[in-house]
């Protein structure tokens, strides 16, 4: 019952071949493409894959990503099964959605807390959660230990946050510099800002769903340039590769059994 996982999000597609659709599932193949080059993978990556029998995804590109991989799908000999695509609902997988608009949550969002909700769950007991996405944009999410998702942060990721400041101030066009406690050169103090700002919205969260659960959440930590983040932090987290992948295991377990 071979599964193929794709999210893709706003820099890159990503997906990866299990050998089932159930968390803990051996990886067979995996591998990445700039949005750009989406139109390569039928000749490329996946040619050669043995055909998977389900799929479901995640997209955050918006529809003509996605309809770009519909496309490539239709290209694979034997690959029969219909996409099915990860949508935020009220509730699935032991996570319920308390977002005003359910359905207008990133879905990249809903997907990440339920694979970290489950990772905390095969640590042990349930407690207050953090989620935090490291990409092109940054995301802090909360869920109480009972799974309900009280709301979260949208920031700029480091990317963006450069890319403001070089548009909107002279001078500023330098190198990437390192992370100071005390940045004595622009390049130093860009990088330090950047990421201080990430650090101190995660802590920020963190005192606020601490206070309002009454007991110390844990916090799990993912995305591209989450390694990034790891010397800047000030509460213990969990550093996990593929948070997105394992939350549509977890949903595919939970769809088809």
């Amino acid at each position: 019952m071979t599964f193929l996982a794709i999210d893709i999000g706003n820099t890159r597609l990503k997906w990866a071949m299990y050998e089932d659709h159930r968390p803990g599932a051996a990886l067979l193949a995996h591998g990445a493409e700039f949005l750009e080059h989406i139109e390569r993978l039928a000749e490329g990556a996946w040619a050669g894959l043995p055909a998977p029998d389900r799929m479901l995804g995640c997209v955050v590109a918006g529809e003509t990503a996605r309809r770009r991989v519909h496309e490539q799908i239709e290209l694979m000999v034997g690959w029969n099964f219909e996409p099915h695509w990860a949508i935020p609902s009220t509730a699935e997988a032991g996570v319920s959605n308390g977002y005003d608009h359910p359905s207008r949550l990133g879905a990249d969002r809903w997907v990440a807390m339920i694979g970290a909700r489950h990772h905390m769950l095969q640590l042990g007991d349930a407690r207050p959660l953090i989620t935090v996405m490291v990409g092109t944009a940054v995301t802090v999410d909360a869920m109480d230990a009972q799974g309900h998702f009280l709301g979260g942060l949208i920031i700029p990721g480091h990317g963006i946050m450069l890319k403001a400041l070089e548009g909107g101030t002279a001078g500023l066009h330098v190198p990437t510099g390192d992370v100071k406690s005390f940045p004595k050169n622009t390049s130093d103090a860009l990088t330090s800002g950047g990421t201080y700002a990430i650090a101190g919205a995660v802590e920020r969260m963190y005192q606020h769903l601490a206070e309002h659960c009454g007991s110390e959440p844990m916090c799990i930590m993912a995305g591209g340039a989450g390694w990034k983040m790891s010397p800047s932090m000030t509460r213990p987290f969990q550093l996990i590769n593929n948070l997105i992948f394992d939350g549509l295991l977890v949903m595919a377990e939970k769809r088809w059994g």
